[in-house]
């Protein structure tokens, strides 16, 4: 579909546009790239008849981006939130195309025990007002990524680098050494995990006909 073809390359340059603003510091680059990324992915999905719940997610995603281009601390906890209700709807979303199936059982451990480990190695470094809501948080994304792997290989890869891209914001509030350009970092990780995950869920569902338990219609 010619149309999908156009969003995503429209995305790409967006994202490019935002990593080269990263890099070269032009703030005014990333404060108008960074918020086009989640709505074209978000286009994209649906031009190719995606789930509602899966936009939504998009959506509450892109208002996560918004809030935290300001760096005052009540928008960096209203991000957050709405990236929270994002991950609700991934939620929803994945209980109701996997149906019946689970995702693997080595996830349960293997993600269980970073959530513990990192919230445990995080948590003196964090400030006071921020430990419990980064922790529970830290929580929903961790089960959100491990919930994604029911979905297969792209979208549990796209559940992963979203938890990695927060873990990266994480360690740098908790004031961990950080790689060069940790932004440009982030925010590779992060739209490429949404993509993934956005692409995973519409190759499980497939593109034609109507997905009763997501609401999805037809091409």
């Amino acid at each position: 579909m010619l149309a999908a073809k156009v969003l995503l390359a429209a995305f790409g340059l967006a994202l490019l546009t935002d990593l080269g603003s990263l890099v070269a510091e032009a703030e005014t680059g990333h404060r108008i790239a960074k918020p086009l990324l989640m709505p074209l992915i978000a286009a994209f999905v649906v031009v190719r008849g995606g789930p509602r719940l899966l936009v939504a997610a998009l959506l509450f995603g892109w208002g996560g981006d918004v809030f935290l281009l300001s760096g005052a601390d009540w928008a960096f906890l209203v991000g957050m939130g709405s990236f929270a209700v994002g991950h609700l709807c991934y939620l929803a979303l994945f209980a109701a195309v996997r149906g019946a199936a689970a995702p693997p059982r080595w996830t349960a451990p293997v993600y269980g025990t970073a959530l513990v480990v990192l919230v445990v190695l995080l948590w003196p470094g964090l400030p006071a007002e921020l430990r419990v809501p980064v922790a529970g948080y830290a929580a929903l994304l961790t089960v959100m990524a491990r919930q994604s792997t029911a979905l297969g290989l792209l979208a549990g890869l796209g559940g992963a680098l979203f938890l990695v891209s927060d873990l990266i914001i994480a360690t740098g509030i908790a004031g961990w050494p950080q790689l060069p350009e940790p932004d440009f970092w982030i925010m590779l990780i992060y739209s490429a995990g949404q993509l993934l995950l956005a692409i995973g869920v519409l190759g499980v569902l497939g593109t034609s006909g109507r997905n009763a338990a997501t609401g999805a219609p037809g091409r």
